[in-house]
């Protein structure tokens, strides 16, 4: 684990069913499929053999289809189950070495979960609810209301902490919930679809209201969604998951750009490319460009190598030249027009 890296998980399986030991044995002495395993030992693999690891202050997006896995791994992060093997390092701490109150306190003091269902304490006001990890830790109350209240400001719910659960929309209560599990401080959010039972306009409204806040508190999140436009939007990296396997884990960018397979190309179809793509994934190299071609004029657009796709096009729209990209004040690549429609049009082809 590097000083950047809060989480790492190394080959972690999860096998429901009384024979998981056995199962995961049969697996890789034999290599069984999900299915044959469900058929011989009645036992359903869940997770199977993932690893990966997240770095500090980085949102990271697990997505995939229902049953892909995604829910029930993040469940591992803090043992809300138990791995039928593997080890989970947060912080450096082996998880998996902590006896029940030790694993009390990690959770209450590392943290911070949020679920789709808002789970509210109705009897409880706002702020009571907010302050509730901290009424765990046996915090004075006059200290956890101040702090609930600071929390409850942040998500720009301040002037609600004497309301009662019932009487705040849907889209409040999700935030709420968000400012219990800022409470505490943790270093860890884990967020299981949190925003999917909200209407559409409410939910990318708590994105954007979710991005704002990472900017500024900038938490260690483990995202799960369904949702690829939500994984693009919010996640620095994205995680792909299939029948319990990690298939693919990178930037919106290389998974749309580099699918690992036909089923991750299948997946991004139908994602837009305008805002994920960005000029260093389309240039060419400037000196292949200009042994070809020659150089370009000093009035040719010169745009960073983060550009979007979107802007490029627009850019190549008022000029009729090619598009010079620089990094650190240096021409590195050359843009033209038949770039950006083949980027439009084709992308790249899987391998």
């Amino acid at each position: 684990m590097t000083q950047d890296t809060v989480i790492e998980i190394s080959n972690v399986w999860k096998i429901f069913g009384g024979k998981a030991e056995a199962a995961l044995e049969a697996i890789r002495q034999r290599g069984l499929t999900k299915a044959e395993v469900l058929a011989e030992f009645n036992a359903v693999v869940g997770v199977a053999d993932v690893s990966l690891s997240v770095n500090r202050g980085e949102i990271f997006c697990i997505m995939g289809l229902s049953g892909s896995g995604k829910s029930t791994l993040v469940r591992h992060f803090n043992r809300l189950l138990e791995p039928t093997a593997g080890k989970i390092e947060i912080e450096g701490t082996d998880v998996m070495a902590l006896g029940p109150s030790e694993l009390q306190k990690f959770r209450n003091r590392k943290i911070g979960m949020v679920f789709q269902n808002f789970a509210l304490m109705p009897h409880r006001s706002v702020l009571d609810n907010v302050a509730m990890p901290l009424e765990i830790r046996k915090v004075a109350k006059n200290e956890r209301m101040r702090q609930a209240a600071a929390i409850l400001d942040i998500v720009e719910l301040g002037a609600w902490g004497a309301k009662f659960a019932h009487e705040l929309s849907g889209g409040m209560q999700q935030r709420v919930g968000l400012a219990r599990a800022l409470a505490a401080n943790p270093d860890v959010l884990l967020m299981d679809e949190p925003f999917s039972a909200l209407d559409p306009l409410i939910r990318r409204q708590l994105q954007d209201e979710f991005i704002r806040l990472s900017t500024i508190l900038k938490k260690t999140t483990i995202f799960i969604t369904h949702d690829l436009d939500e994984a693009v939007r919010i996640g620095d990296r994205i995680a792909i998951m299939r029948d319990g396997k990690m298939v693919q884990i990178g930037t919106a960018e290389d998974i749309v750009m580099h699918p690992a397979d036909d089923y991750v190309a299948d997946f991004v179809a139908g994602i837009s490319r305008l805002k994920v793509v960005h000029a260093h994934a389309v240039m060419q190299p400037v000196e292949a460009y200009f042994a070809a071609n020659g150089p370009l004029g000093a009035d040719a657009p010169r745009v960073n190598e983060a550009e979007t796709l979107s802007n490029l096009i627009n850019i190549a729209i008022d000029d009729d030249s090619a598009i010079l990209v620089e990094d650190g004040g240096r021409d590195v690549g050359v843009i033209t027009r038949a770039d950006l429609l083949r980027t439009v049009i084709e992308g790249t082809e899987v391998s």
